[in-house]
């Protein structure tokens, strides 16, 4: 209930801010699909927790409620409503993502900007988080401090363009290697903290997970960044991998459609509705590791018509695993008894 609460009040305060001359507490009611004395508690709510929300007009239907143009004005620039409560949702994105080399600094931020709000505000927007939860995802296998040590230091050899060698375990590979790479980007996809660097012995950019890099040394020794990378990085790959984009078109069963059809996979998608709710998904990805574990990860719900490459590797992906489970079976299996 405290979080409905919250929400609507949350969306009171958006509406009155987005309007130049005010709203008015029937349209606030209309909006919100409550009674206009709901509102008006809505309302004293937050004058009560610090907003500077006020009204103008007579006691009838012309008068109109505003928010003052800067509420936060004793930070610099000044910060909106929607910017603090912004700021405070992002806290439980940012927690969530292990080894984040800037944690300490944006923690500090969020004090500074609590220091200027007062009681009422701060229990205020301190209830948005509750409505907005975030899982952090596989960890990387180094611990939280190490793991942050290491980005950060990632981060100022980027910075300062300072060569970097390193010993890094290769997880296709299965075997550990050291590197000398020229340290262009830090990324952060899918839960975790990548490095992508240039690396001189193979004349490519290379994508490294900053939880396996076991050993780090920031030369003294500086680069010239003398090659320039997208901005939207990984843009062809489901993952975080480089590599040309082919055509794939999927069928999906009716059982697992539903799952599919609610999510945008990839821009580049295009859904085509079926007979008897199936779906067919074409995408312009590379064909890596993440596209194929993607696919796999849907058993026999899914069906690979285009190319031909990739459905031959799926099947015998699929082949091997049903062929290991067979031989399991057998021999768990009891053996009977001679009598």
């Amino acid at each position: 209930m405290r979080n409905a609460e919250v929400i609507r009040q949350w969306q009171v305060l958006k509406s009155i801010e987005a309007s130049r001359t005010g709203v008015t507490i029937h349209d606030l009611a209309r909006q919100a699909g409550v009674t206009t004395r709901t509102i008006r508690r809505d309302l004293q709510a937050l004058q009560e927790a610090g907003f500077a929300v006020f009204d103008e007009g007579e006691e009838n239907e012309t008068k109109r409620w505003k928010l003052e143009a800067q509420p936060f004005r004793t930070l610099q620039d000044g910060l909106s409503v929607s910017d603090v409560a912004s700021l405070y949702l992002s806290r439980a994105l940012v927690e969530a993502m292990p080894g984040w080399p800037l944690a300490a600094e944006l923690k500090e931020a969020f004090t500074k900007i609590e220091r200027s709000l007062n009681d009422r505000m701060r229990e205020f927007l301190g209830t948005l988080p509750q409505v907005l939860s975030a899982k952090a995802g596989p960890g990387s296998g180094i611990p939280g401090g190490e793991l942050v040590d290491v980005t950060r230091r990632l981060l100022e050899a980027t910075r300062s363009r300072r060569i970097v060698s390193m010993r890094y375990f290769s997880a296709s590979r299965n075997q550990s290697k050291q590197y000398e790479v020229h340290p262009y980007r830090l990324a952060l996809a899918t839960g975790g903290v990548y490095l992508i660097a240039w690396v001189p012995a193979y004349e490519e950019f290379r994508t490294f997970a900053a939880g396996r890099i076991e050993r780090l040394t920031v030369q003294e020794e500086t680069f010239r960044r003398n090659r320039e990378l997208p901005d939207n990085l990984f843009s062809s790959s489901l993952g975080v991998f480089w590599g040309e984009p082919e055509r794939i078109v999927l069928e999906f069963d009716a059982a697992v459609a539903p799952f599919v059809r609610g999510r945008v996979w990839h821009e580049s998608q295009t859904v085509t509705e079926l007979p008897d709710g199936r779906l067919n998904v074409a995408l312009d990805v590379s064909n890596d590791w993440a596209l194929r574990s993607w696919i796999l990860g849907f058993g026999a719900g899914v069906r690979v018509l285009e190319p031909a490459h990739l459905a031959a590797s799926v099947a015998d992906e699929l082949g091997r695993a049903a062929a290991r489970y067979a031989s399991e079976a057998g021999a768990n299996r009891p053996v009977a008894r001679v009598r």
